[in-house]
């Protein structure tokens, strides 16, 4: 199998601009005239000149991605992720290195890129179809599908400075999708999209891998990225820390985030002004031990540990779990009890208990917060997944089968009846 991308030690640096504090600060005009005297007559004491510094945002990056393989690149806020798929579309040129790419590639980077906000959804499909290199018979051509899929038929002819981002997005994504290129690039942009809209982002990307085309696709959602792509590379401020299958990846991705993980177990570090630090969060099974496969009538527990710095009115701690890149649901500690968690200073522990028999096959991510009405104190956004398996039951007429419709398995239960 051929390459579609061959990137040999790229790298990409910018300057950056350290003023003095003198400099710095703000001066009115009087002030600039009676410095600029006293420099005159030599009675300015010497200044600190200002600094700059070559920053790297990428360094030596080198891999190759073959033709139909669809690719997670994943890693912390600043390590390069963004840059090099800027690179990679041509919107900014490397600092040193080489990019081989065969193929026509389409990327979508940002909400609403190539888009006039004067003009129509209709003129803009136009638009951006041309800015990606699409031909006005391969648009026309194509329109019908565009505006079925983006879902905006509706507000076709209205100018797209009246979208919401949601709508801007499912527009953009439709034109990038049609385009039909050989390799497609995907940045974090799906996250505004709702879960009806990025479930059927991530169908269109799976048919692109399924037809021979190439996928690079970002995101901070690790469920997303263990189900959909079939390679992961890590990326660490600027280096390519790891590069290999999902599940092995994945886990490394905790440990440059500032995270500890063993099997279920998270400990995430302290920030020194935090007012309610997330200390730890394990994930146990039915029989209370911490695991990160769980069979499928296994029940599933999140114990989150957490720290009070100072006396708070009030603390609410929840929990999301998702997969597929799909919210499924979010629970909050109240929501049976008006106030579970203690807010007195010290070290706390809660735990959110998840019943049997709801989750299918597959990988699950989970976000975990905290905070207070006004302020979101902690927010664990990446790397506690678990996966569930099944080694033991026969599942061949049952609603768990992961082909059913459905993201979870039904929570009710079905109740015998007599005849009436």
């Amino acid at each position: 199998m051929s390459n579609a991308i061959s990137i040999k030690g790229l790298g990409k640096s910018y300057s950056i601009a350290h003023r003095n504090k003198q400099s710095a600060k703000y001066q009115k005009f009087s002030d600039i005239l009676v410095s600029n005297a006293k420099t005159m007559l030599g009675l300015n004491p010497r200044a600190e000149k200002d600094t700059k510094e070559t920053f790297w945002a990428l360094d030596d990056i080198s891999f190759d991605v073959m033709k139909g393989e669809r690719v997670g690149i994943i890693g912390r806020n600043g390590a390069g992720k963004s840059t090099m798929l800027k690179i990679l579309s041509r919107i900014t040129a490397p600092t040193r290195g080489s990019i081989e790419i065969t193929g026509r590639v389409s990327s979508l980077l940002e909400v609403g890129t190539g888009f006039h906000a004067e003009l129509t959804g209709r003129e803009n499909i136009f638009l951006n179809g041309s800015v990606l290199g699409m031909s006005r018979p391969e648009i026309h051509r194509k329109f019908d599908e565009i505006v079925e899929f983006s879902e905006v038929e509706k507000f076709l002819d209205t100018p797209v400075k009246h979208y919401s981002s949601g709508m801007y997005m499912r527009l953009a994504f439709s034109v990038a999708a049609h385009l039909e290129p050989d390799i497609l690039i995907v940045d974090e942009v799906l996250a505004v999209g709702d879960a009806a809209f990025q479930k059927k982002c991530l169908a269109k990307m799976k048919d692109f891998g399924g037809d021979g085309r190439t996928v690079l696709f970002v995101s901070h959602n690790m469920g997303a990225i263990t189900e959909f792509c079939s390679r992961a590379v890590l990326l660490d401020h600027g280096n390519v820390a790891a590069d290999g299958l999902p599940s092995e990846v994945i886990p490394l991705y905790a440990g440059v985030s500032g995270v500890g993980e063993s099997n279920g177990v998270h400990i995430f570090a302290s920030s020194a002004d935090s007012l309610c630090h997330i200390a730890r969060v394990s994930l146990l099974n039915t029989e209370g031990e911490p695991a990160s496969v769980f069979e499928l009538f296994d029940s599933v527990a999140v114990q989150i540990d957490y720290e009070v710095s100072m006396p708070l009115s009030e603390l609410q701690m929840t929990v999301t779990v998702s997969k597929d890149g799909i919210e499924l649901f979010h629970a909050f500690d109240n929501d049976d009890i008006a106030e579970i968690l203690p807010t007195r200073p010290g070290k706390h522990r809660v735990t959110y208990q998840m019943p049997r028999r709801i989750f299918k096959e597959g990988v699950y991510s989970l976000r975990i917060t905290a905070g207070i009405p006004t302020e979101l104190l902690d927010d664990i956004d990446q790397g506690v997944i678990f996966e569930v398996v099944n080694h033991s039951s026969s599942i061949l007429k049952k609603s768990y089968r992961s082909d059913r419709t459905g993201l979870i398995a039904s929570p009710g239960q079905w109740l015998k009846q007599d005849n009436i």
